[in-house]
């Protein structure tokens, strides 16, 4: 049997690590982009040695791992830079997935790729599941995490795909607010949801917003 694949995406500071660790806790297989990026530049990796060769020996430890700190600053604001790495990474990350997505038996299983709208991954899954949060609570997320103040926080959002690019590619939406317990519920409703889309087959069926508000409304897709 072949799982339903859901895409799960959302912006910095949005909340999206606590939607996919309350999705792992109901047993949901979940592959971590952030985790595969990392994979595909070990030690010893043809990626690895692709970087040093096309941005220098400098980007590299003394211990031979990938100085993850200066390559980010290298690329960030540097577009030209930045499209050097991902001709690099992205192909590899594409690969390591498909390969995962291909050994996956259950209802349905998830992607998590913060950059997915942004990477055009939209093909390797049915459905898109954007966690959206408010951009004041983004940045006050980001002042409290990171110790930063308000206007790098909002330097740091500015660089991001815009709030709305990413909803536009969204089939479903969790609103993440300031309640654990609120996103923790709709996470299991997701769940059910998509456990019932599974055994339908429906992978196109009419989007969900949840939390339910009174102002809120059903996604069409």
């Amino acid at each position: 049997m072949t799982s339903m694949r859901i895409g799960l995406t959302g912006g910095i500071a949005s909340g999206k690590s606590l939607v996919q660790a309350a999705f792992e806790t109901l047993g949901v297989p979940v592959l971590d982009a952030d985790q595969v990026s990392r994979d595909v530049v070990m030690p010893g990796s043809d990626a690895l040695a692709e970087i040093a060769q096309t941005f220098g020996a400098e980007f590299l430890l003394d211990n031979g791992e990938l100085n993850r700190r200066r390559l980010r600053e290298k690329v960030f604001g540097d577009a030209g830079a930045l499209r050097q790495l991902e001709a690099i990474t992205h192909p590899r990350i594409r690969a390591r997935m498909r390969e995962w997505l291909a050994a996956q038996t259950a209802p349905y299983c998830m992607l998590s790729v913060a950059i997915l709208v942004e990477a055009k991954m939209h093909d390797l899954v049915d459905r898109v599941l954007v966690v959206d949060a408010p951009e004041s609570l983004q940045i006050a997320r980001l002042i409290q995490r990171d110790g930063i103040d308000e206007a790098l926080a909002k330097r740091m959002l500015s660089a991001q795909t815009d709030r709305e690019t990413r909803l536009g590619a969204a089939h479903d939406v969790l609103l993440n607010g300031d309640s654990v317990a609120a996103t923790e519920a709709a996470v299991a409703e997701f769940h059910a949801f998509y456990g019932r889309l599974a055994a339908t087959g429906d992978v196109k069926a009419q989007g969900l917003r949840l939390p339910r508000t009174a102002n809120s409304v059903t996604i069409k897709i």
